[in-house]
């Protein structure tokens, strides 16, 4: 059994009061203590999910050269294909043992925003690729939208709080590969501890184990979501806007028994970002003589861009 409690969706969209307010107290519990949910009763449907599990599966049997030429040099791996071991988790050298694409927003009626994220990458080889992926990122960004409502509720603020930030935000989805295993390897991981740098993240694919939380107790506890749940976690940037009230829990993925070397592990993280303009300053009603203020204040793009140095996607 997972430790890592479950809510419905379905409950916030209720119009009975008191039904939408138990799925409140009960998700702000959740990311208070442990800072990560299990949620049913979300936006994807299944046949929606098989179809872009196929496609990413067809992708990243591609030959290399192919996928190489969707590496696009400049851009941080904001876009498209990043190739194996180039990223690491904060403080590590070794890169993680994975492969990875990024779709990223589709931006509505915003030119000056239209010039500052790159342009998502067409891959010509899989006509059905990137209008998979495109309903896959809108769906799983209305999802998200949603859960931050509850939160905002939760947390003292108007309920649409997050909305201004969140349209056309820097959000990123991340289908991952996770190659086989072929020898020992030295001090790597599939994906080193670390925390995520956004306001929240959404986990297709933590369906078998390999996701492991750290709780407060300092000890590693298997995240397993069953196959209609999206595996939810609170991102630095909401840590730190709430003043750590709000948990962002290291996780990591570990490497499966070596029996289970040969074989692939696909997982699908969804990145909710905000606009860069977004300010990252502690929420007042977060702060408290019990609670002072942990961080100093900044924003949403100046936070990512110290972070993503750190990963080692982005030079100095």
């Amino acid at each position: 059994m997972s430790a890592i409690p479950s809510v419905n969706l379905q409950e916030f969209l209720s119009e009975d009061p008191a039904v939408k307010a138990k799925f409140i107290s009960e998700i702000g519990a959740a990311f208070e203590n442990i800072g990560f949910v299990a949620l049913s009763g979300h936006f994807l449907e299944d046949d929606l999910v098989e179809n872009l599990y196929k496609e990413i599966k067809t992708f990243f049997q591609l030959p290399q050269e192919t996928k190489d030429k969707y590496e696009i040099e400049g851009i941080g791996g904001q876009r498209g294909y990043t190739s194996f071991g180039k990223e690491h988790a904060k403080g590590r050298k070794e890169g993680d043992l994975k492969e990875f694409w990024h779709f990223g927003q589709y931006v509505e009626n915003d030119p000056k925003l239209e010039e500052e994220y790159p342009d998502n990458v067409t891959v010509e080889e899989l006509p059905e690729f990137n209008s998979v992926g495109e309903e896959t990122y809108k769906k799983l960004e209305k999802t998200a939208r949603y859960v931050l409502r509850a939160l905002a509720l939760h947390l003292g603020l108007e309920e649409t709080y997050f909305d201004q930030w969140i349209k056309n935000g820097n959000s990123i989805l991340r289908p991952i590969h996770y190659p086989p295993i072929t020898t020992g390897p030295k001090n790597a991981v599939r994906a080193a501890a670390h925390g995520d740098i956004n306001l929240i993240t959404l986990l297709m694919g933590a369906h078998g184990k390999g996701l492991q939380v750290q709780n407060h107790e300092g000890e590693w506890v298997d995240a397993i979501a069953q196959p209609n749940e999206l595996m939810i976690n609170v991102g630095d940037m909401l840590s730190r806007l709430t003043n750590n009230k709000l948990k962002s829990t290291i996780h990591q993925v570990v490497n499966p028994p070596r029996e289970l070397w040969g074989t692939s592990r696909y997982s699908i993280p969804f990145f909710m970002h905000p606009v860069s303009e977004m300010p990252l300053n502690c929420l007042d009603n977060c702060i408290d003589e019990s609670n002072p203020k942990g961080f100093e204040d900044t924003t949403a793009g100046e936070y990512l861009n110290e972070r993503l140095i750190e990963l080692g996607l982005v030079k100095k």
